[in-house]
Formats: structure tokens, C-alpha cells, sequence
């Protein structure tokens, strides 16, 4: 049962679910057997593009409701580090990119379960005003000039 959302973490939210795409994307061309530097080229332009801004947008302006010290926030800015140096290190394609689709996944799993829900009732409890940034939603663009995934 998918989860309310506070207005302000929907945004987010949304790009949570276009991350997991790229984890599917990243599947389906292991199992098509295509070529790993199509598939790092995809996921290194997907980074650029999606991952890191978001992951700024999330350290900048939602952890600290919770405070940095907090165990899930820890735990979430572990998983950015980790997920930042997969995507950039340039060696063992293919088990960077595995490790990618997994880890990915499952950090997505626990903002959207865990940690979105704790500051979620921060938000509500303490009426907190989200920078309106959080309330934008720019639209997704895919990159669509190499869809090995199709």
C-alpha cells in the first residue's frame, strides 16, 4: 500500500521512483548482455543529472530536520557516500554497476519506509515550513540516446 506523503516530500518521492527505474534500467541490460560501457555511460550521466542534486537537496535541506546526529540521518548520509563513490569510480564496471542496482534499491527502500516517514512526522508535528524548493517539481527528462534497456 503505497504511502501519504507529505506535499512537500511528494517531489522527492517522485524522484525516488525514477531512481528505481534506473535500478530496473541496469538489470535489464545485465540481462540483455549489453555492453557495460553503454550501461555506465547511462548511469554516469543519470548521476550527474538526478542523483547528486538530489542527494544535495536531501543533506542541505531535509536531514537537518531530524538533525545530523540522528541515527536514520547517519545512516542515510553512509548510503550517499557509498553510492557516490560507486558511481564514480571508474574500475570494475560490472561490479560497481551490480552493487549500484542493489544498493540503490534498497537506500530508496529505507528513505521512503524510514526515514521519509520520521521526518515526515517532524514536519507535521512541528508545522514546519519546507523551503519551497522541496515543493518544486522539475519535470524528468530521460536520456534517451542509448536506451539499452528497451
Amino acid at each position: 500500500m503505497p504511502l501519504k506523503r507529505h506535499k512537500s516530500l511528494q517531489p522527492l518521492s517522485h524522484e525516488h521512483h525514477h531512481s528505481l527505474l534506473l535500478c530496473w534500467k541496469i538489470r535489464m541490460g545485465f540481462r540483455k548482455q549489453i555492453e557495460l560501457k553503454r550501461i555506465k555511460r547511462y548511469t554516469d550521466w543519470y548521476f550527474h543529472q538526478h542523483i547528486s542534486p538530489h542527494f544535495s537537496l536531501e543533506e542541505q535541506h531535509l536531514f537537518p530536520i531530524l538533525g545530523m546526529d540522528h541515527p536514520s540521518v547517519k545512516k542515510a548520509l553512509a548510503e550517499h557516500r557509498r553510492l557516490k563513490r560507486l558511481f564514480t569510480d571508474e574500475h570494475e564496471f560490472k561490479k560497481n554497476l551490480s552493487r549500484i542496482e542493489e544498493e540503490l534499491e534498497s537506500h530508496i527502500r529505507f528513505e521512503e519506509r524510514v526515514l521519509f516517514q520520521e521526518i515526515q512526522l517532524q514536519i507535521s508535528k512541528h508545522q514546519l515550513e519546507l523551503p519551497a524548493i522541496l515543493h518544486q517539481e522539475l519535470p524528468y527528462e530521460e536520456n534517451t540516446s542509448d536506451p539499452f534497456w528497451e
